[in-house]
């Protein structure tokens, strides 16, 4: 918990938690309601594809403009919007007007919120640590926070759906982010100097998908990141359909079966919270892809409530464990100044990828049902994570001076090559 002893990340850690409850609930409710106004998987992708599609077209456009705006005003202004699209939600829900056209719009606004959001949230964060060496232990506890609301938010929208109806989730969520907005106020900001602007915005847009793609490490992790979120994460979209036609459930079903994936996220992002260093994270990125996948294949060939909750325990421990290894890695090794774009990228390669994986599962579920294209997926997963090894040691080779110019590793002479694999000085990351 050392990155707390920061105040403004303190703030922003008890603010967001209060609101990442209230939008699970959403996010829960949501696909509760479009399947129970339509009964279609395929329209579940599609709700899915249009709250997320803009962050594939806007946020490399929107990582140049986090790293010349206030990162800290851009954060409010987008929790204001947010808070303003989930009283939308719950005013059209309550009074039974909506339908999946509505729907659609306001995911599809949701998502171009996100679009800028997302890259702010994740750069603003070396913002508010007072110490760079506590930025791993804060990647870790924004990684236990979420998750911790996605085992509370499911488990409490059932409850509250079973009860009283979708829209009531949605009002909570809107009345939850007032806390992050709070939180964001209170902070004591040291106003940075703008950057100089001397380029045009698609010639920084350019430059930052060079950066990018020129680094071996980077282009690595975006790539397993993207192929996980195309064929692994989607599973999401589909749980209607084992909560309801699969296991015979309702409501409570389905938000206990999130739930499970939130207790295994929560237990991975706990454990990475508590290491001391970088050094090793490396290889958990493709273990934990393989993991995922593994138990994905199994969670979809289960017919059992209770053995798909212990299956759903490992999916969410692995992909978290991936996610956040991965942005730990990219926001040591970056440079500053092209930080708002690389992260945009991760948000591309996590939420921008995540709407077409949603689009073509809600397709297959329709067409090869819902277990086969889980199946399909975590091989795909698995096929990843093992290319991804492949290549780590070269990975570690290239990471390597970053460390030692960052003063995490020592400089020591360089190691023949067919030693590199015993050298406990070569960084696994």
């Amino acid at each position: 918990m050392r990155a707390l002893r920061a105040r403004n990340y303190r703030l922003f850690f008890s603010g967001q938690s209060i609101s990442l409850i209230g939008t699970w609930m959403t996010r829960l409710a949501t696909s509760w309601l479009v399947y129970r106004l339509t009964g279609s998987a395929l329209l579940l992708g599609v709700v899915a594809f249009a709250g997320q599609i803009p962050v594939f077209f806007l946020s490399p456009l929107a990582g140049v403009w986090v790293d010349r705006w206030n990162r800290h005003r851009t954060l409010v202004v987008t929790q204001v919007l947010s808070m303003l699209q989930s009283f939308a939600l719950a005013a059209l829900s309550l009074t039974g007007l909506i339908t999946v056209p509505e729907l659609v719009g306001l995911a599809l606004l949701q998502g171009l919120v996100n679009s800028f959001d997302m890259p702010a949230r994740q750069t603003f964060v070396v913002q508010m640590v007072d110490d760079r060496s506590d930025l791993g232990n804060a990647i870790a506890l924004n990684s236990s926070m979420v998750n911790a609301a996605r085992l509370v938010g499911p488990a409490l929208a059932g409850v509250v759906i079973a009860a009283v109806g979708e829209g009531w989730c949605f009002f909570i969520d809107g009345v939850s982010y007032m806390a992050v907005i709070v939180s964001l106020l209170l902070m004591r900001v040291v106003r940075t100097p703008r950057r100089a602007v001397r380029k045009h915005v698609l010639g920084e847009l350019v430059e930052g998908w060079n950066y990018a793609t020129q680094s071996l490490p980077i282009r690595s992790i975006l790539l397993l990141l993207s192929l996980v979120s195309l064929v692994g994460m989607p599973y999401t979209v589909l749980m209607p359909i084992f909560a309801a036609k699969i296991l015979r459930g309702g409501p409570h079903t389905l938000g206990f079966l999130m739930a499970a994936t939130g207790v295994g996220a929560l237990t991975s992002a706990i454990l990475l919270a508590a290491r001391k260093s970088v050094l090793g994270l490396g290889k958990m990125i493709p273990i934990s892809a393989a993991l995922f996948g593994a138990t994905l294949i199994a969670f979809a060939s289960s017919r059992s409530f209770w053995l798909s909750m212990v299956l759903l325990l490992g999916t969410g421990f692995g992909f978290i464990q991936q996610l956040a290894a991965s942005n730990t890695i990219l926001q040591t090794i970056v440079e500053e100044t092209k930080r708002g774009r690389v992260m945009a990228f991760y948000a591309m390669a996590f939420q921008g990828v995540a709407p077409f994986g949603s689009l073509l599962a809600g397709a297959l579920a329709a067409r090869i049902g819902a277990p086969a294209t889980l199946m399909l997926g975590g091989g795909l997963c698995i096929a990843g994570a093992i290319q991804f090894a492949r290549r780590l040691p070269a990975m570690r080779q290239a990471a390597r001076p970053i460390y030692v110019r960052l003063g995490i590793l020592p400089q020591i002479p360089e190691v023949p090559e067919a030693l590199s694999a015993i050298s406990p000085e070569i960084p696994e990351a």
